[in-house]
């Protein structure tokens, strides 16, 4: 039922990507990846230490490629990081290769569901506010303007948002039979 190759999941941190994606993968019967869990089994080691070594750049460098590798197949799920979408090239593999699904979430939900989240480096900040503040401000516009279709969390568990987000998704499909079919 998906026009597209694949679907990527976009979104900031605390959106549900990886979650969300493990239950529609399921609902479609298709594999699901998890970008980040992929870096960390391919380098043997976690995001936090490879930001802690290799700083942002690094960590960017082999999420892209690890992108690439993934967005070459065909039937996948792909949950990405919530900074997948900064690198042009990567925004343009997501556009090209799959329909991308926003979830979108406030900074307010995060702070919710991240609150006792120590793992992740770019919440290591005396501000956890401000810096998803910053970040919102800098990555929203490339989800919106990548997104095929988006979709606003509702404070529900994510077995009943992926099942909500499947059904909006084969409605969609199915009222634009000809979204974005890729190569």
């Amino acid at each position: 039922m998906n026009p597209s190759p694949n679907l990527f999941l976009i979104g900031p941190m605390g959106a549900g990507k990886s979650s969300i994606g493990r239950r529609l993968a399921e609902h479609f019967r298709m594999p699901c990846i998890d970008l980040d869990a992929a870096v960390e089994e391919r380098t043997g080691t976690s995001v936090a230490t490879i930001f802690e070594i290799e700083g942002e750049a690094g960590f960017r460098r082999r999420e892209s490629e690890l992108l690439a590798e993934f967005a070459a197949r065909d039937g996948i799920v792909l949950a990405t990081g919530g900074g997948a979408v900064l690198a042009p090239a990567n925004r343009a593999l997501l556009r090209e290769r799959g329909f991308v699904l926003w979830l979108e979430t406030s900074v307010e939900q995060q702070l919710q569901r991240l609150a006792r989240d120590r793992q992740r480096p770019l919440l290591d900040a005396p501000d956890r506010r401000e810096r998803l503040d910053q970040l919102a401000r800098v990555r929203d516009p490339l989800y919106r303007e990548l997104a095929d279709f988006s979709v606003a969390g509702e404070g529900e568990s994510c077995q009943h948002a992926a099942a909500r987000i499947a059904g909006l998704l084969e409605q969609h499909w199915q009222r634009t039979p000809a979204a974005r079919a890729t190569a």
